[in-house]
């Protein structure tokens, strides 16, 4: 999961993922991180902490880290938050197998008027919320579309 500073969409999308994968007793290997170095090392946005807190998920562990080319090697799939990081992610690939991997992550969810996950960091509790149902649906797909 990919975003621009690791610290809000992502680590929800990973904090979400890796809760219902615990749950389904899965083997699945989650990991977010951001196509720019500004948190590396920071807890996720406090407002996403406790947005995920409020229903249920604890995402206070993750910290911030800066996509590198060899989670290419590391991941199956790369998913990225909005059409930006998804150029920037696909920029630092070395072939067509690599970008082939990266994908918007609101590609499994058909929300109207939405092909990418907006960025709350602006925002109010309501827009961190938002989000936070918009990536419980999109994590409920991808799940789904795994155990296919």
């Amino acid at each position: 999961m990919v975003c621009l500073g690791n610290i809000c969409r992502s680590p929800m999308a990973e904090g979400l993922l890796r809760y219902k994968i615990r749950q389904l007793n899965l083997d699945i290997e989650t990991d977010s991180a951001g196509t720019a170095g500004y948190h590396i090392g920071s807890k996720p946005d406090r407002r996403m902490i406790e947005t995920a807190a409020k229903f249920g998920v604890d995402i206070s562990d993750l910290r911030g880290r800066q996509f590198k080319s060899t989670d290419f090697d590391e991941f199956d799939f790369i998913f990225a938050m909005d059409k930006e990081n998804e150029v920037n992610i696909k920029r630092l690939a070395s072939n067509e197998i690599e970008r082939e991997k990266v994908k918007l992550f609101l590609m499994h969810v058909d929300y109207p008027n939405y092909d990418e996950v907006p960025d709350p960091y602006y925002g109010s509790m309501k827009d961190f919320e938002f989000v936070f149902n918009m990536l419980d649906d999109a994590t409920d797909k991808f799940i789904e579309m795994l155990k296919k």
